[in-house]
Protein backbone atom coordinates (compact mmCIF):
# COMPACT_ATOMS: atom_id res chain seq x y z
CA UNK A 1 0.00 0.00 0.00
CA UNK A 2 1.31 3.79 -1.09
CA UNK A 3 1.76 5.59 1.77
CA UNK A 4 -0.78 8.36 3.23
CA UNK A 5 -3.18 7.72 0.15
CA UNK A 6 -5.98 5.14 1.50
CA UNK A 7 -8.73 5.60 3.29
CA UNK A 8 -9.55 3.68 7.10
CA UNK A 9 -12.02 4.05 9.39
CA UNK A 10 -12.28 2.70 13.09
CA UNK A 11 -15.68 2.78 14.37
CA UNK A 12 -16.89 1.41 17.93
CA UNK A 13 -20.02 -0.34 19.20
CA UNK A 14 -21.16 2.59 20.55
CA UNK A 15 -21.23 4.79 17.62
CA UNK A 16 -18.62 6.27 18.13
CA UNK A 17 -16.23 6.92 14.79
CA UNK A 18 -13.21 8.37 13.60
CA UNK A 19 -11.39 8.44 9.84
CA UNK A 20 -8.40 8.37 9.01
CA UNK A 21 -5.50 7.05 6.89
CA UNK A 22 -4.68 3.51 6.03
CA UNK A 23 -1.13 2.40 6.89
CA UNK A 24 -1.20 -1.16 7.44
CA UNK A 25 -2.54 -4.32 5.52
CA UNK A 26 -6.06 -3.45 3.50
CA UNK A 27 -8.96 -5.15 5.06
CA UNK A 28 -10.98 -5.07 8.59
CA UNK A 29 -10.75 -6.54 11.85
CA UNK A 30 -12.74 -6.36 15.23
CA UNK A 31 -11.18 -6.53 18.89
CA UNK A 32 -11.06 -5.01 21.60
CA UNK A 33 -10.06 -1.36 21.44
CA UNK A 34 -7.39 -0.20 24.13
CA UNK A 35 -4.41 2.04 24.91
CA UNK A 36 -1.24 1.80 25.40
CA UNK A 37 1.25 4.99 26.84
CA UNK A 38 4.21 4.13 26.16
CA UNK A 39 6.95 6.49 24.40
CA UNK A 40 8.76 4.18 23.04
CA UNK A 41 8.57 -0.20 22.59
CA UNK A 42 6.11 -0.05 19.68
CA UNK A 43 7.95 -3.48 18.04
CA UNK A 44 8.00 -4.93 21.40
CA UNK A 45 4.09 -3.93 21.66
CA UNK A 46 3.13 -5.42 18.44
CA UNK A 47 4.93 -8.50 19.01
CA UNK A 48 3.31 -9.38 22.78
CA UNK A 49 1.29 -11.93 22.06
CA UNK A 50 -0.65 -10.68 25.66
CA UNK A 51 -2.54 -8.30 22.78
CA UNK A 52 -4.47 -10.80 20.87
CA UNK A 53 -7.77 -9.98 20.26
CA UNK A 54 -6.93 -6.33 20.74
CA UNK A 55 -6.73 -2.79 18.31
CA UNK A 56 -4.07 -1.27 20.13
CA UNK A 57 -4.19 2.59 20.43
CA UNK A 58 -0.29 4.67 20.86
CA UNK A 59 -1.03 7.69 23.01
CA UNK A 60 2.36 8.72 21.66
CA UNK A 61 2.24 11.05 18.95
CA UNK A 62 4.12 9.36 16.32
CA UNK A 63 5.37 5.80 16.15
CA UNK A 64 7.53 4.11 13.58
CA UNK A 65 10.79 6.25 13.93
CA UNK A 66 12.98 3.59 15.01
CA UNK A 67 11.58 1.18 12.15
CA UNK A 68 11.23 -2.59 12.55
CA UNK A 69 14.06 -5.09 12.91
CA UNK A 70 13.90 -9.17 14.05
CA UNK A 71 16.33 -8.49 17.17
CA UNK A 72 13.24 -6.67 19.00
CA UNK A 73 10.44 -9.91 18.23
CA UNK A 74 9.31 -10.72 21.53
CA UNK A 75 7.56 -13.71 19.83
CA UNK A 76 7.33 -14.97 16.65
CA UNK A 77 4.94 -12.59 14.95
CA UNK A 78 3.08 -10.09 15.62
CA UNK A 79 -0.70 -10.97 17.15
CA UNK A 80 -2.65 -7.81 18.06
CA UNK A 81 -5.95 -7.26 15.92
CA UNK A 82 -5.08 -3.64 14.31
CA UNK A 83 -2.96 -0.73 15.05
CA UNK A 84 -4.31 3.20 15.94
CA UNK A 85 -1.76 6.08 15.24
CA UNK A 86 -1.77 9.70 15.30
CA UNK A 87 1.47 9.61 12.63
CA UNK A 88 3.42 6.54 11.68
CA UNK A 89 7.16 7.45 10.77
CA UNK A 90 7.65 7.01 6.88
CA UNK A 91 11.57 7.18 7.39
CA UNK A 92 13.09 5.13 9.31
CA UNK A 93 15.84 6.52 11.58
CA UNK A 94 18.07 3.56 12.57
CA UNK A 95 21.03 1.36 11.49
CA UNK A 96 19.36 -1.87 12.70
CA UNK A 97 15.97 -1.08 10.71
CA UNK A 98 15.00 -3.76 8.09
CA UNK A 99 11.54 -2.44 7.12
CA UNK A 100 9.18 0.27 7.89
CA UNK A 101 6.37 -0.34 10.06
CA UNK A 102 4.00 0.06 7.49
CA UNK A 103 5.53 -2.53 5.71
CA UNK A 104 5.56 -4.80 8.50
CA UNK A 105 1.57 -4.32 9.04
CA UNK A 106 1.16 -4.90 5.75
CA UNK A 107 3.00 -8.06 5.07
CA UNK A 108 1.66 -9.75 8.68
CA UNK A 109 -1.96 -8.54 7.75
CA UNK A 110 -3.01 -6.42 9.87
CA UNK A 111 -4.50 -3.03 9.19
CA UNK A 112 -3.82 -0.03 10.82
CA UNK A 113 -5.40 4.05 10.82
CA UNK A 114 -3.34 7.10 11.24
CA UNK A 115 -4.12 10.93 11.14
CA UNK A 116 -6.92 10.57 13.86
CA UNK A 117 -7.30 12.79 17.14
CA UNK A 118 -5.97 9.90 19.13
CA UNK A 119 -6.08 11.89 22.26
CA UNK A 120 -10.09 12.11 21.54
CA UNK A 121 -9.88 8.78 21.46
CA UNK A 122 -7.91 7.70 24.25
CA UNK A 123 -9.76 10.69 26.53
CA UNK A 124 -13.47 8.46 25.51
CA UNK A 125 -11.63 4.80 26.15
CA UNK A 126 -10.92 6.63 29.70
CA UNK A 127 -14.45 7.94 30.29
CA UNK A 128 -16.53 4.60 28.72
CA UNK A 129 -13.86 1.51 29.09
CA UNK A 130 -12.45 -0.51 26.88
CA UNK A 131 -14.63 -0.60 23.96
CA UNK A 132 -15.30 -3.41 21.00
CA UNK A 133 -14.46 -1.54 17.56
CA UNK A 134 -13.62 -2.61 14.18
CA UNK A 135 -10.87 -1.02 11.78
CA UNK A 136 -11.53 -1.00 8.28
CA UNK A 137 -10.13 0.18 4.69
CA UNK A 138 -12.46 -1.64 3.20
CA UNK A 139 -16.22 -1.01 4.50
CA UNK A 140 -17.00 2.49 5.78
CA UNK A 141 -20.89 2.63 6.69
CA UNK A 142 -21.20 3.44 10.21
CA UNK A 143 -24.51 0.86 10.91
CA UNK A 144 -23.01 -2.01 9.38
CA UNK A 145 -19.42 -1.96 11.52
CA UNK A 146 -21.13 -1.17 14.41
CA UNK A 147 -23.16 -4.15 13.73
CA UNK A 148 -19.77 -6.00 13.22
CA UNK A 149 -18.85 -4.74 16.67
CA UNK A 150 -21.55 -5.87 18.59
CA UNK A 151 -21.44 -9.15 17.17
CA UNK A 152 -17.94 -10.04 18.47
CA UNK A 153 -18.16 -11.46 21.80
CA UNK A 154 -15.55 -9.51 23.89
CA UNK A 155 -12.61 -10.58 25.69
CA UNK A 156 -14.72 -11.56 28.91
CA UNK A 157 -15.01 -15.65 28.59
CA UNK A 158 -12.04 -15.73 25.59
CA UNK A 159 -9.29 -18.17 26.14
CA UNK A 160 -6.64 -17.12 23.42
CA UNK A 161 -3.75 -19.19 24.83
CA UNK A 162 -4.48 -21.97 22.05
CA UNK A 163 -3.69 -19.38 19.28
CA UNK A 164 -0.51 -17.90 20.66
CA UNK A 165 1.12 -20.59 22.49
CA UNK A 166 4.22 -22.84 20.98
CA UNK A 167 3.05 -26.11 19.21
CA UNK A 168 5.35 -28.43 20.83
CA UNK A 169 8.03 -28.39 23.81
CA UNK A 170 11.63 -26.61 22.99
CA UNK A 171 14.55 -25.75 24.62
CA UNK A 172 15.52 -22.22 24.99
CA UNK A 173 19.04 -21.32 25.60
CA UNK A 174 19.35 -17.52 24.70
CA UNK A 175 20.17 -15.28 27.68
CA UNK A 176 20.75 -11.36 27.07
CA UNK A 177 22.92 -8.61 27.74
CA UNK A 178 21.94 -7.20 31.39
CA UNK A 179 23.27 -4.99 34.06
CA UNK A 180 24.66 -6.76 37.24
CA UNK A 181 26.80 -5.71 40.04
CA UNK A 182 28.04 -2.68 37.74
CA UNK A 183 28.93 -5.19 35.12
CA UNK A 184 28.02 -6.03 31.60
CA UNK A 185 27.28 -9.74 30.61
CA UNK A 186 27.00 -11.02 27.45
CA UNK A 187 24.54 -12.89 25.37
CA UNK A 188 24.31 -16.55 25.92
CA UNK A 189 24.08 -18.89 28.81
CA UNK A 190 24.18 -17.70 32.05
CA UNK A 191 26.84 -19.08 34.41
CA UNK A 192 25.23 -20.73 37.69
CA UNK A 193 26.66 -20.40 41.15
CA UNK A 194 30.12 -22.44 41.55
CA UNK A 195 29.79 -25.69 42.03
CA UNK A 196 25.59 -25.84 41.01
CA UNK A 197 24.04 -27.08 37.89
CA UNK A 198 21.67 -24.64 35.96
CA UNK A 199 17.79 -24.59 37.62
CA UNK A 200 15.93 -27.08 35.27
CA UNK A 201 12.91 -24.71 34.97
CA UNK A 202 9.88 -25.77 33.30
CA UNK A 203 8.08 -22.74 31.20
CA UNK A 204 4.14 -22.62 31.03
CA UNK A 205 3.85 -21.09 27.47
CA UNK A 206 0.34 -19.23 27.70
CA UNK A 207 1.87 -16.24 24.98
CA UNK A 208 5.84 -16.07 26.53
CA UNK A 209 7.46 -12.78 25.78
CA UNK A 210 11.16 -14.07 24.94
CA UNK A 211 12.58 -11.75 26.69
CA UNK A 212 11.60 -13.47 29.46
CA UNK A 213 13.18 -16.23 28.59
CA UNK A 214 16.64 -14.41 28.28
CA UNK A 215 16.47 -13.11 31.88
CA UNK A 216 15.72 -16.61 33.17
CA UNK A 217 18.60 -17.56 31.13
CA UNK A 218 20.70 -15.34 32.21
CA UNK A 219 19.50 -15.72 36.19
CA UNK A 220 20.73 -19.16 35.54
CA UNK A 221 18.08 -21.41 34.50
CA UNK A 222 17.79 -24.24 32.11
CA UNK A 223 14.52 -23.93 30.09
CA UNK A 224 12.28 -25.99 28.50
CA UNK A 225 9.24 -24.51 27.11
CA UNK A 226 6.02 -26.58 27.01
CA UNK A 227 2.55 -25.62 25.23
CA UNK A 228 -0.72 -24.56 26.70
CA UNK A 229 -2.16 -27.84 26.94
CA UNK A 230 0.56 -30.14 28.13
CA UNK A 231 -0.52 -32.92 29.55
CA UNK A 232 0.28 -32.75 33.31
CA UNK A 233 1.96 -35.90 33.98
CA UNK A 234 4.63 -34.72 31.13
CA UNK A 235 5.15 -32.09 34.25
CA UNK A 236 5.17 -34.00 36.94
CA UNK A 237 7.23 -36.53 35.95
CA UNK A 238 9.82 -34.21 35.52
CA UNK A 239 12.88 -32.95 37.54
CA UNK A 240 12.32 -30.25 37.47
CA UNK A 241 13.92 -27.73 39.73
CA UNK A 242 10.64 -25.21 39.72
CA UNK A 243 7.84 -23.77 37.33
CA UNK A 244 7.46 -20.82 35.10
CA UNK A 245 3.74 -19.23 34.35
CA UNK A 246 4.33 -17.06 31.48
CA UNK A 247 2.36 -13.99 30.24
CA UNK A 248 -1.07 -14.39 27.68
CA UNK A 249 -4.19 -12.73 26.32
CA UNK A 250 -7.59 -12.87 27.15
CA UNK A 251 -9.78 -13.73 29.98
CA UNK A 252 -7.41 -15.86 32.89
CA UNK A 253 -10.63 -17.40 34.22
CA UNK A 254 -11.59 -18.92 30.47
CA UNK A 255 -8.08 -20.65 31.03
CA UNK A 256 -9.70 -23.69 32.99
CA UNK A 257 -7.10 -25.93 31.64
CA UNK A 258 -4.46 -23.77 32.90
CA UNK A 259 -5.80 -23.44 36.22
CA UNK A 260 -6.37 -27.06 37.04
CA UNK A 261 -2.66 -27.43 35.85
CA UNK A 262 -1.32 -25.38 38.08
CA UNK A 263 -3.48 -26.71 41.02
CA UNK A 264 -1.62 -30.04 40.25
CA UNK A 265 1.55 -28.23 40.19
CA UNK A 266 1.17 -26.80 43.52
CA UNK A 267 0.76 -29.72 45.12
CA UNK A 268 4.59 -30.84 44.37
CA UNK A 269 6.03 -28.46 46.84
CA UNK A 270 8.13 -26.68 44.02
CA UNK A 271 9.06 -23.15 43.34
CA UNK A 272 6.33 -21.28 41.17
CA UNK A 273 6.99 -17.95 39.54
CA UNK A 274 3.99 -16.13 37.23
CA UNK A 275 3.78 -13.12 35.37
CA UNK A 276 1.00 -11.55 34.05
CA UNK A 277 -1.55 -14.30 32.97
CA UNK A 278 0.35 -16.48 34.25
CA UNK A 279 0.19 -14.21 37.91
CA UNK A 280 -3.78 -14.16 37.54
CA UNK A 281 -3.96 -18.06 36.69
CA UNK A 282 -1.96 -18.43 39.88
CA UNK A 283 -4.19 -16.57 41.88
CA UNK A 284 -7.44 -18.21 40.48
CA UNK A 285 -5.30 -21.77 41.54
CA UNK A 286 -4.90 -20.66 44.84
CA UNK A 287 -8.67 -19.72 45.18
CA UNK A 288 -8.73 -16.15 44.38
CA UNK A 289 -10.73 -14.51 41.88
CA UNK A 290 -10.79 -11.81 38.88
CA UNK A 291 -12.08 -8.87 37.63
CA UNK A 292 -12.22 -7.19 34.22
CA UNK A 293 -10.94 -3.48 34.44
CA UNK A 294 -12.60 -0.68 33.58
CA UNK A 295 -9.75 0.19 30.84
CA UNK A 296 -6.77 -1.54 32.19
CA UNK A 297 -3.18 -0.95 32.59
CA UNK A 298 -0.86 -0.80 29.46
CA UNK A 299 2.24 1.53 28.92
CA UNK A 300 5.89 1.67 30.55
CA UNK A 301 5.44 4.26 33.37
CA UNK A 302 3.47 2.31 35.95
CA UNK A 303 4.56 2.99 39.79
CA UNK A 304 4.29 -0.40 41.59
CA UNK A 305 4.70 -0.17 45.77
CA UNK A 306 6.92 -3.25 46.76
CA UNK A 307 5.13 -3.54 50.21
CA UNK A 308 8.12 -5.34 51.97
CA UNK A 309 10.69 -2.59 51.35
CA UNK A 310 8.79 0.35 50.63
CA UNK A 311 10.53 0.96 47.61
CA UNK A 312 8.09 2.02 44.14
CA UNK A 313 9.60 0.27 41.22
CA UNK A 314 8.81 1.80 37.70
CA UNK A 315 6.99 -0.83 35.26
CA UNK A 316 5.48 -2.04 32.08
CA UNK A 317 2.24 -3.29 32.02
CA UNK A 318 -0.61 -4.95 29.95
CA UNK A 319 -3.17 -5.85 31.45
CA UNK A 320 -7.23 -5.75 31.42
CA UNK A 321 -7.73 -7.99 33.97
CA UNK A 322 -6.81 -7.95 37.74
CA UNK A 323 -6.80 -10.52 40.99
CA UNK A 324 -9.76 -9.22 43.64
CA UNK A 325 -8.36 -8.23 46.68
CA UNK A 326 -11.38 -9.08 48.91
CA UNK A 327 -11.00 -12.73 47.12
CA UNK A 328 -7.63 -14.08 48.28
CA UNK A 329 -7.43 -16.86 50.73
CA UNK A 330 -5.52 -16.35 53.97
CA UNK A 331 -2.67 -17.92 53.10
CA UNK A 332 -1.34 -15.90 50.50
CA UNK A 333 0.25 -12.00 50.90
CA UNK A 334 -0.30 -9.24 48.69
CA UNK A 335 3.19 -7.98 47.85
CA UNK A 336 2.78 -5.54 45.70
CA UNK A 337 0.30 -2.70 44.56
CA UNK A 338 -0.50 -0.02 41.79
CA UNK A 339 0.20 3.54 43.28
CA UNK A 340 -2.38 4.23 40.33
CA UNK A 341 -5.37 2.62 41.60
CA UNK A 342 -3.93 0.30 44.47
CA UNK A 343 -4.58 -2.55 42.62
CA UNK A 344 -3.00 -6.13 43.42
CA UNK A 345 0.66 -6.17 41.52
CA UNK A 346 1.99 -9.06 43.31
CA UNK A 347 1.63 -11.96 45.75
CA UNK A 348 3.36 -14.63 47.52
CA UNK A 349 2.22 -17.52 49.22
CA UNK A 350 2.62 -18.06 52.74
CA UNK A 351 3.82 -21.40 52.96
CA UNK A 352 4.63 -22.85 49.73
CA UNK A 353 7.61 -21.40 47.45
CA UNK A 354 4.89 -19.51 44.92
CA UNK A 355 5.14 -15.85 44.01
CA UNK A 356 3.85 -13.73 41.04
CA UNK A 357 3.69 -10.40 39.93
CA UNK A 358 1.18 -8.82 37.64
CA UNK A 359 3.37 -6.25 35.35
CA UNK A 360 6.36 -7.12 33.57
CA UNK A 361 10.02 -7.19 35.16
CA UNK A 362 11.46 -8.32 31.57
CA UNK A 363 10.36 -5.20 30.27
CA UNK A 364 13.08 -2.72 32.21
CA UNK A 365 11.58 0.74 31.95
CA UNK A 366 12.88 1.44 35.42
CA UNK A 367 15.30 0.31 33.98
CA UNK A 368 16.39 -2.39 36.33
CA UNK A 369 13.84 -1.76 39.02
CA UNK A 370 12.01 -5.00 39.09
CA UNK A 371 14.88 -7.58 37.65
CA UNK A 372 15.56 -9.25 41.56
CA UNK A 373 12.38 -10.81 41.14
CA UNK A 374 14.56 -13.06 38.93
CA UNK A 375 17.21 -13.74 41.06
CA UNK A 376 14.35 -14.24 44.05
CA UNK A 377 13.50 -17.08 41.47
CA UNK A 378 16.42 -19.06 41.04
CA UNK A 379 17.22 -18.23 45.24
CA UNK A 380 14.23 -19.87 46.18
CA UNK A 381 15.14 -22.97 43.64
CA UNK A 382 18.13 -23.27 45.51
CA UNK A 383 16.60 -23.28 48.60
CA UNK A 384 14.51 -25.89 48.13
CA UNK A 385 17.38 -28.08 46.31
CA UNK A 386 19.43 -28.59 49.60
CA UNK A 387 16.52 -28.58 51.69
Amino acid sequence: MIHGVDKAVLVLDDGTRFDGIACGAEGESVGEVCFNTSMSGYQEIMSDPSYAGQIVTMTSPQIGNVGINPEDMESRRPWFKGFVLRESSRIPSNWRAKEDLSGFLARHGIPAIEGIDTRALVGWLRDHGSRRGVLSTTDFDTASLVAKARAWPGLAGMDLTGEVTCERSYLWRDGLTSWKHNVWRPRGPAMPQEGSAPFRVAVLDFGVKHNILRNLVSAGCSLEVWPARVAPEQLLGGDWDGFFLSNGPGDPEAVKHGIMLIEKLLHTGRPIFGICLGHQMLALALGARTTKMKFGHRGGNHPVKNIKTGLVEITSQNHGFVVARDSLPAEVTVTHESLFDGSIEGIRHNRLPVFSVQYHPEASPGPHDAHYLFGDFVTMMRHARHS
